[in-house]
C-alpha cells in the first residue's frame, strides 16, 4: 500500500461533513502511518465559506481532529499533516474562479486526484469547469454516491462526465467495498478450498445482507425525504455486497477481472415483475419509538422532511440469480433507519443435513452459517453444531471466531483509507464500474416506478424494532428468519 509517485490530492466540499468524518481523518491515518504517502504529497482543499489557509487550518483543528485516531492524536504526526495541507478559496458556481485553482496546481509533480465530496447536481459542473482550464489530464476523479436519482439521470451524469474524463480516470466510490471483511470475503472464497465447493446451490439454503443504523435521517431530511433507502442504500452499497458474494472466481485480482464478474452477477439477477413487487419487497417508514432508552421522533417529524412523506426508511427485498451457480436460493436484503442496532453483515445459511441420526436440532435450518459481520465489530464466524457436555447426544450451537483484532497486532486500515489510497496508486478494483452502475439502477427501476405510482403508504413500524413485521413474513414463506443477534 506504499505510494512512491509524488501526488496533489483537491478536496472539493473541503468543509463538508464528509470531509470532516472521512476523508480528511482516512488521508491523516494514511500519513501517520508512514510510508503510505509520498512526503512530497500534497492536499489542496477547495471551499468558499473559509477566508484562506490559516482560517482553514483552524477549521480542520476544531472539526476533523476529534474524528481521527481511536486511540488518541500524535500531535508530531498531526502537525506535519497540517503542513501537507493548502487551501484555495473557490466559488463553484463560478467556473472562472477555476483559473486560480490551475494557478494553484502549476508545476506540481505527479497525479492529480479530484474528489468531488458534494452534491451530485456539482459533478458536471465542476467537470466541465476543470476540463475548461486544462486540468482534466493527467488527473483522477472521484465521484460521490448518489450518482443520479434513476438509471435516466445517471446516464446523463456519467455521459456529461465521461466527455471528460475516460473511464480509467474515474472512480465510483462505494465505502462498503473498501471494509476489511470484504476483502476478506474474498480471501476466504477465493484463498481456501474449504469453502469455494460449498458457495452454490446445492449447499446453500439462502443468503442474508442487512445493513441496519439506529440513526435517523438527521440534518439530512430534506436530501433523504427526496432519495429514500431504495436509492440510498439499495442500489449502490447492497448489490455490490451481494454480487461480491455471488461472483464467481476471477482469473486474478486485477480492475477488470474482478469487475467483469460481479458484472455478470449484475445482470443475471432475475427481473421483478411489477405484479409480484407487492410479494418480494417490503418498504417501511420509522414512527416514534425508544432507542437505547430514549425516545426518537417520527420520520414525518424529522426537519426537511415532509409531514405527508411516503419516502421509505426501510427495505427488505428478495433477490434471486439466473444463473448455474445460484438458481433457486433466495438472497435476502435489507436496511432501514432507526432500527433496534447499528449492524452490517452477510450470513450465509447452509442446507441441513439430508438426515440425521442425532436428533431434530441437526435437521433445522440455519445450524450452519457464515456470518460476515462488516460493522460495528468487523468478524467472521462460523455456526456448527457440537455435543453439549454430560449425558445424552444433545446438540447445541458453537462457533468458530475470526476476529481481526486478536489475530493480526497492526491496526486494520480503515474504508476510506484504503480506498483514496487505491485512488492515489491508480487501483480500481474496488470502485463501480459504470455498466455495474447501470445494470444496477435497471434491476432497481421497476421497484421504483412501482412504489411512485402506487397509491399505498410505506408500512409503518416503531423506531427500535427490526422494521415492519411484513420483512419477517416474507423470509417465513421461505422457512427462515432474519438472523438477528446482539453485538
Amino acid at each position: 500500500m506504499q505510494t512512491d509517485s509524488s501526488f496533489t490530492f483537491v478536496l472539493f466540499g473541503g468543509t463538508g461533513d464528509l470531509s470532516m468524518r472521512k476523508i480528511l481523518p482516512a488521508l491523516y491515518e494514511a500519513h501517520r502511518a508512514g510510508g503510505m504517502l509520498a512526503d512530497s504529497g500534497k492536499i489542496v482543499a477547495v471551499a468558499r465559506h473559509v477566508a484562506d489557509r490559516a482560517a482553514y487550518i483552524d477549521w480542520v483543528n476544531e472539526h476533523v481532529k476529534p474524528h481521527v485516531s481511536k486511540n488518541g492524536v500524535d500531535e508530531t504526526a498531526w502537525a506535519s499533516f497540517l503542513d501537507r495541507i493548502e487551501f484555495v478559496k473557490i466559488d463553484l458556481g463560478n467556473p472562472e474562479d477555476f483559473t486560480l485553482l490551475r494557478d494553484a496546481l502549476s508545476g506540481r509533480p505527479g497525479i492529480r486526484v479530484f474528489y468531488l465530496a458534494t452534491g451530485p447536481s456539482l459533478f458536471v459542473p465542476i467537470c466541465r469547469a476543470l476540463a475548461s482550464v486544462g486540468l482534466n489530464e493527467n488527473s483522477r476523479i472521484v465521484l460521490e454516491k448518489p450518482l443520479g436519482y434513476d438509471l435516466k439521470s445517471s446516464n446523463a451524469i456519467n455521459d456529461a462526465v465521461g466527455e471528460i474524463f475516460a473511464e480509467e480516470q474515474i472512480y465510483r466510490i462505494d465505502h462498503y467495498l473498501g471494509k476489511e471483511p470484504v476483502q476478506n470475503l474474498l480471501a476466504l472464497r477465493f484463498g481456501n478450498v474449504l469453502f469455494e465447493p460449498l458457495w452454490r446451490r446445492e449447499w446453500v439454503e439462502s443468503i442474508q445482507i442487512t445493513i441496519a443504523e439506529e440513526l435517523g435521517v438527521e440534518a439530512r431530511g430534506d436530501f433523504y425525504d427526496n432519495t429514500g433507502a431504495l436509492r440510498d442504500m439499495v442500489q449502490n452499497h447492497l448489490l455490490q455486497l451481494l454480487s461480491i458474494v455471488a461472483m464467481e472466481p476471477p482469473h486474478s485480482m486485477d480492475s477488470d477481472s474482478v469487475r467483469d464478474e460481479k458484472l455478470r452477477v449484475l445482470r443475471a439477477l432475475k427481473p421483478i415483475d411489477p405484479r409480484d413487487i407487492g410479494k418480494v419487497a417490503v418498504r417501511g417508514q420509522y414512527h416514534a419509538g425508544v432507542i437505547r432508552g430514549s425516545a426518537v421522533p417520527a420520520y414525518a417529524t424529522e426537519p426537511g422532511v415532509k409531514p405527508d412523506s411516503t419516502t421509505e426508511t426501510f427495505v427488505a427485498v428478495k433477490v434471486e440469480i439466473e444463473n448455474w451457480r445460484w438458481a433457486g436460493v433466495p438472497f435476502f436484503l435489507r436496511t432501514g433507519k432507526r432500527l433496534a442496532d447499528r449492524v452490517a453483515e452477510i450470513v450465509v445459511n447452509f442446507r441441513a443435513v439430508p438426515h440425521s441420526a442425532l436428533g431434530a436440532s441437526a435437521l433445522r435450518g440455519g445450524a450452519n452459517r457464515l456470518v460476515i459481520r462488516l460493522q460495528p465489530n468487523e468478524t467472521i464466524r462460523l455456526y456448527c453444531l457440537a455435543k453439549q457436555p454430560g449425558e445424552g447426544m444433545n446438540l447445541a450451537s458453537v462457533h468458530l471466531d475470526l476476529a481481526f483484532d486478536r489475530f493480526f497486532r497492526e491496526g486494520q486500515m480503515e474504508a476510506y483509507q484504503r480506498l483514496l489510497l487505491d485512488v492515489i496508486n491508480g487501483r480500481l478494483a474496488l470502485f463501480v464500474r459504470r455498466d455495474e452502475q447501470e445494470a444496477a439502477w435497471r434491476w432497481v427501476e421497476p421497484i421504483l416506478n412501482e412504489w411512485a405510482t402506487a397509491n399505498k403508504p410505506p408500512k409503518p413500524y416503531a423506531a427500535g424494532t427490526w422494521g415492519p413485521a411484513a420483512a419477517s413474513a416474507m423470509l417465513a414463506q421461505h422457512g427462515t428468519c432474519w438472523l438477528e443477534e446482539e453485538n
